[in-house]
């Protein structure tokens, strides 16, 4: 593939702190390759910023090989990008034509608090994980692997739930800002799995409730959600969720408090 050269114009949310109002800020990314991902392209136009006494753009990235979901953002109005079952990371400037312009902005969610320009907290995620996505199991040695038999049917289930890599992108474009796509894969892959069952009743109440007290909303079947998921978490994993939840309330509930009623 031969290799061009792009000459963009990139609006940048950029916002100081949490506490501050933010604003667009225009730059020009010249000489860009298309071989270059997104975020090389990013740290291009921060070596120009940084070079003239500016402040750089903020972002977050870690892997850049698409596998831990921190490099989220709103590009043109969606999020992670044009590209589909793909992350910001490994977006490439092919997708883009020269003169173009992109608008960047960081996810927009009451449960996703802006930190600095693209940067956002998203540790409400990992207190839905705390409440109740994990698992009872014997510390020291490696359990023999086939101890538990999973038939391939279940397994391959699991698999595709246990595919979320929380990147928050279901929250960033839901209308209600719900995070129920994240949470219902987290609950379902440990719910079909036999090392799931003893906390199963437990994890689906606690990681719902603590969804809810994120400030998360609703899901309302919009599918926005899994039209930009990066790994095609599929939305009828929600209704997995929903029928978990609603199996763990009959269950939690006594035959002596059911008579009461």
């Amino acid at each position: 593939m031969s290799e061009e050269l792009l000459n963009l114009t990139l609006h940048v949310w950029r916002q100081d702190g949490p506490e501050g109002s933010g604003r667009f800020e225009t730059y020009q990314a010249k000489d860009i390759t298309t071989h270059m991902s997104f975020l090389e392209m990013l740290d291009v136009v921060n070596e120009e910023l940084i070079e003239k006494g500016g402040s750089p753009i903020a972002f977050d990235h870690d892997c850049r090989e698409g596998i831990c979901g921190t490099c989220g953002m709103v590009i043109n109005g969606v999020a992670h990008g044009p590209q589909k079952l793909t992350t910001t990371c490994q977006l490439h400037m092919r997708q883009f034509n020269d003169g173009d312009e992109i608008w960047l902005e960081p996810w927009r969610a009451s449960g996703f608090p802006v930190i600095k320009d693209l940067v956002v907290d998203r540790t409400a995620l990992d207190r839905i994980i705390q409440a109740g996505g994990y698992i009872s199991i014997r510390t020291g040695s490696a359990p023999e692997a086939n101890e538990l038999p999973v038939a391939k049917g279940t397994a391959d289930k699991a698999m595709d739930a246990a595919e979320c890599i929380g990147c928050g992108a279901c929250v960033a474009a839901c209308p209600n800002a719900s995070a129920s796509l994240f949470t219902a894969a987290k609950i379902s892959h440990l719910s079909l799995l036999p090392q799931g069952q003893p906390e199963r009743q437990d994890r689906a109440r606690k990681m719902v409730a603590q969804m809810d007290a994120e400030g998360f909303g609703g899901c309302t079947n919009h599918g926005e959600c899994e039209a930009v998921c990066p790994k095609g978490v599929s939305l009828a994993w929600i209704a997995r969720m929903n029928r978990e939840l609603v199996r763990a309330m009959v269950k939690a509930d006594t035959p002596i408090e059911r008579r009461d009623r």
